[in-house]
C-alpha cells in the first residue's frame, strides 16, 4: 500500500487529496457516514479515512464486518491513510512507500485543541486508543508521534518520504513534484491543482498554556526537529541521540498518563454498572 502518515491534523488529508487528484485509487471515502455534517468545518475538502486508519493487522484486515481480505500483492498503489499508530502496527507486508507529513508542532497544537472542540471523538481508531490519547497534551501528542515515526522508519527500513506540512504549502508543485518522480507515477498538474493554502485556519503562534507543558529544553529539540524535517536535512548521529534522551526524560510522563488514563477508565466503567442510565 501506499500509505499517507502523520499526526491528526498534519496535512494526511491533504496528501490523500493529492494522490486521488494524481490518479491514484484511495481506500477511504471524503467523508465517512456523517462526517459531513460534524466536521467539514474544519476541513471542507474531506478526509479520506477508512476502518484502516488504525493500522492493516489482525483486528482490521480482514474487515471485522464484511470479511473482505486486502491482499498484499492487490493493494500496492492503492493510497490509504493511516495515523502513525497504526503505521507501527501494521503488517510491514502492505507497506509499499510512505508518505509522512509533518507539522509545525505550535500550529498542531492549536488545531488539534479546536478538532478536540469541535467532536471529541477519534474516528477509526479503536476506543482504549481514543481514551489514553484524547486527553494528552496536544505539544506531547506531536512527539510521541513524530517520535515512533521516525523510530519505525529505522527501524523496519520500509521506503519512505517525510516531508513538512508547511512546505508543501509554500511550493505545492515542488513537494508534489518530488513524491510523484520518488512513486514513478502520477498526474502532477492535477495533484498541484487540488492544493488549497487558504484552507489553512491555523498559523504559528505564541504558545499557549497548554502548550507549555513541556519544558524549554524540550521545545528546543522540538523546534530542531520540525527544522530538520521542513528543509529535508539529514539527522546526524549526534542528533538522533539527542532525540532518543529527550524521549527517555519524557517517557516517564507519558507512562504516567495512560495509567492515570486507564484509572479514569476503571472508575468511568465501575460508575456506569453501578448507577445505569435510565433509557
Amino acid at each position: 500500500m501506499l500509505i499517507v502518515t502523520g499526526t491528526p491534523r498534519s496535512g494526511t488529508s491533504m496528501w490523500m487529496q493529492i494522490l486521488v487528484a494524481a490518479g491514484f485509487e484511495a481506500i477511504g471515502e471524503a467523508f465517512p457516514g456523517d462526517w459531513r455534517a460534524l466536521l467539514a468545518s474544519a476541513n471542507p475538502d474531506g478526509y479520506w479515512e477508512s476502518q484502516l486508519l488504525g493500522g492493516v493487522y489482525y483486528r482490521t484486515n480482514p474487515h471485522p464486518l464484511t470479511g473482505a481480505f486486502l491482499f498484499p500483492e492487490q493493494t500496492t498503489f492503492h493510497a490509504v491513510k493511516i495515523l502513525v499508530p497504526g503505521l507501527v502496527r501494521s503488517d510491514l507486508a502492505y507497506i509499499d512507500r510512505v508518505v509522512g507529513t509533518v507539522r509545525e508542532w505550535r500550529q498542531f497544537a492549536a488545531s488539534r485543541t479546536r478538532l478536540r472542540e469541535l467532536y471529541r471523538e477519534q474516528f477509526g481508531l479503536e476506543p482504549h486508543e481514543q481514551l489514553l490519547r484524547h486527553e494528552l497534551p496536544p505539544a506531547l501528542e506531536w512527539w510521541v508521534d513524530n517520535f515512533a515515526l521516525l523510530r519505525d522508519v529505522a527501524t523496519r527500513r520500509y521506503a519512505a518520504h517525510v516531508c513538512s506540512y508547511q512546505s508543501l504549502l509554500e511550493d505545492p508543485a515542488k513537494a508534489i513534484a518530488e513524491v510523484l518522480r520518488w512513486l514513478g507515477r502520477g498526474d502532477e498538474a492535477r495533484a498541484v491543482a487540488v492544493v488549497r493554502p487558504e484552507r489553512q485556519t491555523q498559523r504559528a503562534s505564541a504558545p499557549t498554556p497548554e502548550d507549555l507543558q513541556v519544558d524549554a529544553a524540550d521545545i528546543e529539540v522540538f523546534d530542531e526537529l520540525y527544522d530538520h524535517i521542513h528543509r529535508g536535512r539529514a539527522l546526524s548521529a549526534a542528533f538522533l541521540a539527542k532525540l532518543n534522551d529527550t524521549d527517555a526524560r519524557l517517557r516517564p510522563r507519558l507512562l504516567a498518563h495512560e495509567a492515570q488514563a486507564r484509572v479514569a477508565a476503571a472508575e468511568a466503567m465501575l460508575e456506569e454498572v453501578e448507577s445505569p442510565k435510565t433509557p
